[in-house]
């Protein structure tokens, strides 16, 4: 596999429609599509790691749930020492591949987990911090306090969730604006106007954004004590929430 491929999936008119998955074709050119896709996801990543270095404990693990290639994994991975585990978990087979190709030559790899598998069923145990970096948003609705609540279940007193999420905005005329600007972006990065209608077809079909009020309250009813907005970039959030 060739990294860093350019994101040409949405440009082929030829072929159909179909829901967005993370297969194969995705995990490919996924780097240059994250990028191009998603306002400020460089600093989310980046960040990532900051928030592990300061809030993972000794002997503890962090889980990185829908991690795909393992940018965020990566990120916690050089800023973690070495008695702090990270849980790599997708359920994606090429993600969990490509991020295994991604760490072989990686200081402290093996301190990493990869797991292929559905985030709501797993087990999760001493973990001082759990990322949900732009995930929750492909859960069912219907699954995602439960989700959250086994997340809070799996957390060491202190520890931390990171939930980075693409919105909904309840105002129709600032959803709107909001939705422009993120289809500007797409097209400063280079993606043509076929390319953005096809996608969003696709995405509309599997990623079912909610609006910040929403995840607040759910946080709550979590069990999370305190929550904390610290990121924003057009419609895309995230949150810090403490046990």
């Amino acid at each position: 596999m060739r990294y860093g491929e350019p994101d040409d999936l949405f440009d082929r008119p030829e072929v159909p429609v179909r829901p967005f998955e993370f297969d194969a074709d995705v995990a490919r050119v996924f780097p240059d599509m994250v990028r191009r896709s998603v306002p400020g996801y460089a600093e989310l990543v980046g960040l990532a790691g900051l928030i592990a270095r300061r809030v993972a404990r000794p002997g503890t693990q962090c889980y990185d749930l829908g991690c795909s290639l393992g940018a965020v994994t990566r990120s916690i991975l050089r800023h973690t020492a070495a008695d702090v585990r990270v849980v790599a978990v997708d359920n994606a087979p090429a993600m969990v591949d490509g991020l295994r190709a991604r760490l072989r030559d990686v200081e402290g790899a093996d301190r990493v987990e990869p797991v292929c598998a559905d985030v709501q069923s797993l087990s999760i145990e001493r973990a001082s911090l759990v990322v949900l970096n732009l995930t929750l948003q492909f859960i069912p609705l219907a699954d995602r306090l439960a989700l959250l609540r086994r997340i809070r279940a799996g957390l060491i007193p202190g520890g931390v969730l990171m939930l980075a999420e693409k919105v909904a905005v309840p105002t129709e005329q600032e959803g709107a604006f909001l939705q422009v600007l993120h289809e500007d972006f797409k097209r400063a990065n280079g993606y043509s106007e076929l390319a953005i209608s096809r996608k969003r077809t696709a995405l509309e079909q599997v990623l079912v954004p909610e609006t910040i009020e929403m995840h607040e309250q759910r946080l709550a009813e979590a069990g999370f004590s305190r929550h904390c907005r610290w990121f924003q970039s057009l419609n895309f959030v995230a949150w810090v929430a403490w046990t």
